[in-house]
This record gives C-alpha cells, structure tokens and sequence, in this order.
C-alpha cells in the first residue's frame, strides 16, 4: 500500500462512512491466514522501517485498490509445504472475499493470490 491514506467512503440515511484501504488490508490478511497451510504473508518490495525496527505489519504483503465502487485485492503468501497451491489459492480468495464483503459491506470484484515462496518444516 502507498503512504497516502486513501478511503473508501460509503454514504446511508444516517450519515457518511469512510473505510480507510489499510483496515481492507489488514482484514484481508486476517482471512488469508486463517486459511490452513499459509504460513505468513510476503512482502511485494522489500522490508520497510517498521519491520526493521521489531514492529509487524498485518498488512504487508496485500495491495488494495478501488475501481468503480468494487474492490481489488492483491496478496502475497508464504505457503507450507505439503498443500496444493491451486486449492489454497481458491480457498483463499473465498475467505477473503467473504471477510472483506460481510465486515464491510463493499462488494470484491477479484481478490489475486501471489504464492511469494514456500516454507518447509523444520529438520528434526
């Protein structure tokens, strides 16, 4: 996600609701986790400060962008070794769009999964 603090506004009969793209994110990468066999989310460019100084960003790893009142996500996972990608993939573009669509109520018009690695279990 870029610096700037971008938010998707929602209007109703009470008022206004602005969305801000990070709590898209951060909502994403919560469901992507809970899917079995995604060990972590991967970073598209290198490691910022935050990660530098000890501090974890829920969000690295997941771009979201906005186009005509539908949502677009892209994330990037580190997957356990042992689990079909294709059926991982699936799964998490499932979860994610029924998280983002059900707590926000925006609709998902694609949710894109990168597979950034693998990670094999420890050598016992």
């Amino acid at each position: 996600m870029s610096d700037n603090k971008e938010y998707v506004s929602r209007s109703d009969e009470l008022g206004n609701i602005h969305i801000s793209e990070e709590v898209l994110a951060v909502i994403s990468a919560a469901a992507a986790l809970e899917v079995e066999g995604v060990s972590a989310l991967a970073a598209n460019l290198g490691s910022d400060i935050a990660e530098l100084l000890g501090k974890k960003n829920l969000a690295k790893g997941v771009h979201v962008k906005m186009e005509d009142d539908k949502v677009e996500i892209e994330l990037s996972v580190l997957m356990k070794y042992g689990h079909t990608i294709p059926e991982m993939g699936k799964a998490i573009q499932d979860g994610v769009k029924q998280a983002v669509e059900s707590m926000t109520g925006l609709e998902v018009a694609a949710v894109n999964v990168n597979v950034g690695g693998i990670v094999f279990p420890p050598k016992v």
